[in-house]
């Protein structure tokens, strides 16, 4: 639904001076009173900004902007006004005098229930994907559960899975995936709680997947693992943001499967390259050397904060460049067969759903992949 939603924001991606901000948010702005939804805010722009800042990029729309890490909402002080009266929950940052200041940390599901209004329209969404060769979604929220999941079932062509939490009942339109552990490097739980969750999920026989884009997240979810009995089949890493080469070996033992996003090397890369020191640069989203070390690898999109045409992911994959052309971790790379197999759920079968796609992936490096036909279950839903 994010990713429905990012197709009706305004995108603040790459702006990196106020005056595009503005520009770009005014261009964006409705009718008054009309909230003005604007999205991937890089905070080199102009740091953090509080509900101070907003009035002063647009003061007479209620604003909410999220930060380019989906941390982050920060509404101005017309927003605020539209949410009613204190107290605010904890996520809700405060002045020393009380007063909100407009920034909302991981508060999405408060917000959307203070906002309120409809959810985004899944359909344009659905058919987007289709014209790129998606024939099945992952939908990784970590608190969705049958509200959510009875918003998104059969919304879209493409067949669904949704982790949600251990609270998720089982659906028609949908197949429950792992239990999404969202786990964040500045804010953890006592290990033991993480743990506690892994094994109601394990009562339940399903998987864990763990959100781990820093070296920290993913040494706190292997040890609530190792509390939790070790890992099972099924088990995830997601993004695997930094993992060293110390610790492949042991991830392939536990046979835990990374899941990916090869398209934040060229999207965010020359980002990286500003900020994270050169040794650190060789455990930035490893592909080829997990592979090497026997770890199943699958990809994604890690949408709406990512790019969700898989194209882009495929590419980056094979040359590791970023957007401006520089190389990060050129051993990470994989030929093109291994990266299409990185969103293969399995080889074709003679009585299995026709789940496939027609295309054509031009010789030229720096082609992205052109889709004539995608089928889901025998269907045709796109033709070019």
């Amino acid at each position: 639904m994010a990713t429905a939603a990012r197709m009706e924001s305004v995108d603040l991606a790459g702006a990196r001076d106020t005056d595009t901000i503005i520009a770009r948010l005014r261009a964006g702005a409705g009718p008054p009173g009309e909230w003005v939804r604007a999205i991937g805010y890089d905070e080199r722009a102009a740091g953090l900004p509080d509900r101070v800042r907003l009035d002063t990029w647009l003061p007479d729309r209620p604003l909410r902007l999220q930060d380019r890490t989906g941390g982050y909402w920060i509404l101005n002080s017309a927003g605020l006004a539209k949410l009613g009266e204190a107290p605010f929950p904890p996520c809700v940052e405060c002045d020393a005098d009380g007063r909100a200041n407009g920034r909302i940390r991981r508060g999405d599901a408060w917000l959307r229930e203070r906002i309120g209004g409809s959810p985004p329209s899944l359909a344009a969404l659905g058919d987007r994907l289709a014209r790129w060769g998606v024939t099945g979604v992952t939908d990784a929220g970590a608190a969705n559960g049958a509200e959510e999941a009875a918003i998104l079932a059969g919304a879209m062509p493409q067949r669904l899975t949704i982790m949600g939490t251990e609270a998720l009942p089982p659906g028609d339109g949908y197949v429950l995936g792992a239990v999404k552990l969202l786990l964040d490097e500045d804010d953890l739980p006592p290990v033991a709680t993480v743990a506690s969750r892994i094994a109601s999920a394990r009562a339940l026989g399903r998987a864990v997947a763990a959100h781990c884009v820093t070296l920290g997240e993913l040494l706190f979810y292997l040890e609530a693992l190792a509390m939790a009995g070790g890992a099972c089949p099924g088990d995830r890493i997601e993004h695997g943001g930094m993992i060293a080469a110390s610790l492949i070996a042991d991830i392939a033992a536990a046979g835990l499967i990374v899941v990916t996003q090869p398209n934040f090397i060229h999207d965010r890369g020359d980002r990286y390259l500003e900020q994270l020191d050169p040794h650190e640069l060789c455990d930035l989203y490893r592909l080829g050397s997990l592979q090497r070390g026997g770890i199943e690898v699958r990809a994604g999109s890690d949408a709406p904060y990512g790019d969700a045409n898989p194209w882009i992911a495929l590419r980056a994959a094979t040359d590791r460049l970023t957007r401006g052309g520089r190389i990060i971790g050129a051993d990470e790379a994989i030929d093109r067969a291994a990266a299409l197999a990185l969103y293969q759920a399995g080889p074709l079968a003679v009585g299995a759903a026709a789940d496939l796609i027609l295309y054509d992936w031009p010789d030229d490096p720096a082609a992205l992949g052109r889709v004539g036909l995608t089928l889901i279950g025998g269907k045709i839903v796109w033709q070019a």
